[in-house]
C-alpha cells in the first residue's frame, strides 16, 4: 500500500538529509506502518519512514546500526530496491535536492 501511495504521487521532490549511510527527505505523504514494517533493512532498500513522512534510501549502516545490520531510526515500510552503483549515493550532501520520478 505504501509503494502504491508514493508511486501515485510521483514525481516527488525534497531536500536531502543524511544520517549515516542513509539519505532521506520529508514528503507531504502521510502513512502508518504497514503490517510488515521492518526494524532493519537491507542494502539498497528504498523505504518510507512514517514518523517523518519521509522517503529513505539505505546504502549502508546508520548511526544506530549494530554490526552486520542496517537499522533505521524506527520501523520503515519497504517499497523497493535501488538499482545500480550504491557508492554514488555517498556523494550526496545534506541539503541537495532529491527528485523521485517514474521511469
Amino acid at each position: 500500500p505504501t509503494a502504491n501511495a508514493v508511486y501515485n504521487k510521483l514525481p516527488i521532490e525534497g531536500i536531502s538529509q543524511i544520517w549515516g549511510d542513509e539519505i532521506y527527505f520529508s514528503t507531504s505523504i502521510s502513512m502508518e506502518n504497514d503490517d510488515w514494517a521492518k526494524e532493519t533493512v537491507e542494502l539498497g532498500d528504498i523505504a518510507f519512514w512514517p514518523p517523518g513522512n519521509a522517503i529513505c534510501f539505505f546504502f549502508g549502516p546508520t548511526p544506530i546500526s549494530k554490526h552486520g545490520e542496517i537499522r533505521p531510526a524506527s520501523p520503515t515500510n519497504i517499497m523497493g530496491k535501488i538499482q545500480g552503483d550504491l557508492d554514488l549515493l555517498k556523494n550526496v550532501l545534506g541539503g541537495a535536492v532529491v527528485v523521485v520520478k517514474k521511469k
